[in-house]
């Protein structure tokens, strides 16, 4: 779907979300926040839901957790308008209470809508509840407990052929400060996310890929993911020899040597 077409895609349904009525936060609501961004953006972000800046307003992340937003962004070398951002739960939270199950199924189906009018290369999940929504949606087996989800942030998943990084969300270091060095790491794994490795154009795995040989896991994980990681690249990048059937994690598949 080229970007004219995306556009008029997410028109309709936004048109649609600023008249929903489907539960009683509609109620209690100010204004239904629509996502932002570039629709031909690699990453879409995945927030909970409008604080109350971003309800009186009609914009997205502009309370103080966007202000957490920002810093991380620029700190990090992300330009705003480069990626997508959303809401899991499009209207805001009376007294910043939890989502209950029946809203977050109810409003989800407007978040799919629009990753698959998008359809990102990596969606980003930020904190919990949209993490275990995105996780649960491409059956990728959430851990029961929410104390479990922590070591999840800044590991890039690959489940139902989609490429899924959870972060925490901006909003935790206003309550944990102590955390930002972290935070700042696992953010700045995004301006790595915004662009495929620059050896991929002529790389083997792109061969095997395209040959079929080769599972879609290992480009996204790695070509189109934290190529920085690769074995592959590293080697390339200080001269080093590597066989055509190195995969990008340093082992050796025999199936590939003679193709």
């Amino acid at each position: 779907m080229n970007t004219e077409n995306k556009q008029k895609a997410m028109n309709q349904l936004n048109k649609g979300l600023k008249t929903c009525g489907t539960c009683q936060l509609s109620l209690t609501r100010n204004n239904v926040l629509i996502g932002e961004g570039s629709l031909d953006t690699r990453l879409l972000l995945v927030a909970l839901s409008p604080g109350k800046e971003e309800d009186a307003h009609n914009r997205m992340f502009i309370g103080p957790s966007g202000q957490v937003l920002d810093k991380l962004f620029k700190t990090t070398g992300i330009r705003r308008d480069s990626v997508y951002i959303t809401n899991l739960i499009k209207c805001i939270l009376p007294k910043n209470r939890r989502p209950k199950m029946e809203e977050i199924e109810s409003c989800s189906r407007f978040l799919f809508d629009e990753i698959a009018i998008i359809r990102p290369q990596i969606i980003v999940p930020l904190g919990y509840y949209a993490t275990r929504t995105i996780l649960t949606k491409y059956h990728a087996d959430p851990p029961p407990a929410r104390r479990d989800y922590s070591p999840l942030y800044g590991k890039l998943l690959f489940a139902d052929n989609q490429a899924i990084f959870p972060l925490p969300h901006p909003a935790s270091l206003l309550y944990h400060p102590a955390f930002e060095d972290e935070a700042v790491k696992n953010y700045q794994k995004l301006f790595i996310l915004q662009h495929e490795c620059k050896w991929y154009s002529c790389c083997p795995m792109k061969r095997f890929y395209e040959q079929g040989s080769l599972p879609r896991k290992w480009i996204a994980l790695y070509c189109k993911g934290l190529w920085q990681s690769c074995t592959r690249y590293q080697m390339e990048e200080n001269g080093e020899y590597h066989p055509d059937w190195m995969l990008p994690d340093g082992s050796l598949d025999k199936n590939l040597k003679n193709l």
